[in-house]
């Protein structure tokens, strides 16, 4: 089987050797590579990372969860060694489904996989439209004179993202922060 990375690779060689093709000067082919690759195989690499983390999480929740009732409907109370040893699996197990929860509500591994995954899929559709002169490059007739289209295209994408990115966390502070207000707000006064 091949490592994991083998497609982060790929990807580093193919899409290297269509920008090494290109009509461009070398500083905008290292352009090219510093921004807009470097974008592509980072957030590659963190929506695969997100996605194994979630995946992890919920089946963990999922499983558990359905194994729990199960164990609570054993009738065990007779046998003295399978007893104590069900109890405490059960525990255990209803443990772990609790923090794999908590978890994935404090982290949102599957927001940020599909945050992710979104994103990059975005810059390598702009890159291959750019690759093939096509979509909003399509009026350009070189790589050269569409570059800084593109760079700019790149710089909206990355942009957007980091916005959606600060946006969403500073409403999940606010909501966090709202919330602990409103729990001060409900509690009684102590003298």
């Amino acid at each position: 089987m091949a490592p994991r990375s083998s497609y982060s690779d790929f990807l580093k060689a193919d899409l290297g050797g269509m920008i090494d093709a290109l009509g461009l000067a070398e500083l905008q082919k290292h352009m090219v590579r510093a921004r807009w690759l470097d974008q592509v195989l980072w957030m590659e690499r963190r929506a695969n990372a997100a996605r194994d983390r979630y995946y992890a999480l919920r089946l963990t929740t999922i499983v558990g969860g359905v194994i729990l009732p199960a164990l609570v409907s054993l009738n065990v109370s007779d046998s003295a060694t399978a007893g104590p040893i069900v109890r405490w699996t059960t525990f255990g197990l209803s443990l772990m489904v609790a923090l794999t929860a908590a978890v994935e509500e404090f982290f949102h591994y599957g927001e940020r996989w599909r945050h992710y995954r979104r994103t990059v899929e975005w810059l390598k559709s702009e890159g291959w439209e750019y690759f093939q002169l096509g979509g909003p490059y399509r009026r350009y007739k070189t790589h050269a004179e569409a570059y800084p289209a593109f760079a700019g295209r790149v710089e909206e994408i990355i942009q957007r993202d980091i916005d959606q990115y600060v946006t969403k966390v500073v409403q999940e502070q606010t909501e966090t922060k709202s919330d602990k207000e409103k729990q001060g707000e409900a509690k009684p006064a102590v003298p």
